[in-house]
């Protein structure tokens, strides 16, 4: 099984908050790959997330090296791809002095299409406060984003 490449200081065993979430989708990498790749439209179709720019331009699409912000859970990010192998690796770095974070992306080939795993490790004197009184929003938004992108991916198989 793969794993995800975690910095030091996001170690889930080390971090303060880490959430896994996984979906089987009946559909290519590739598809869901350009899905996840298109971060500008993310808030078409996922509640979590507002406001995205990528940067530089790039027609709203996530490249290697990009940086974009937007806003979740209620707060404004700027985040930093850390890890960008197509159709399989994605990992993004968000940082505030409340709270940072590492986001990640698996996509693994199955015999149906594949598997997307999602994982996210933070640091900082927030997390205390996400854990007492938010303990499973981030958990259920995750499980929302990888419902929608099973729906999107599918119904472009079916097409």
């Amino acid at each position: 099984m793969e794993k995800i490449n975690w910095p030091p200081a996001y170690e889930p065993s080390k971090s303060k908050f880490f959430v896994h979430n996984e979906i089987e989708v009946n559909a290519p990498p590739q598809i869901v790959w350009e899905i996840l790749m298109a971060a500008e439209s993310w808030p078409e179709w996922y509640k979590g997330a507002q406001n995205v720019v990528v940067r530089p331009a790039s027609n709203g699409v996530l490249k290697e090296n990009s940086v974009f912000t937007w806003k979740t859970m209620g707060l404004d990010f700027e985040s930093t791809i850390k890890e960008f192998v197509p159709y399989s690796r994605l990992s993004w770095e968000s940082k505030k002095k409340s709270i940072q974070g590492y986001h990640a992306w698996l996509i693994v080939p199955t015999a149906q299409g594949c598997k997307v795993i999602t994982d996210e490790s933070q640091n900082g004197w927030l997390t205390f406060f996400e854990k007492i009184f938010q303990r499973n929003k981030l958990r259920k938004l995750h499980d929302v984003w990888l419902l929608e992108i099973k729906k999107k991916a599918e119904a472009k198989v079916a097409r």
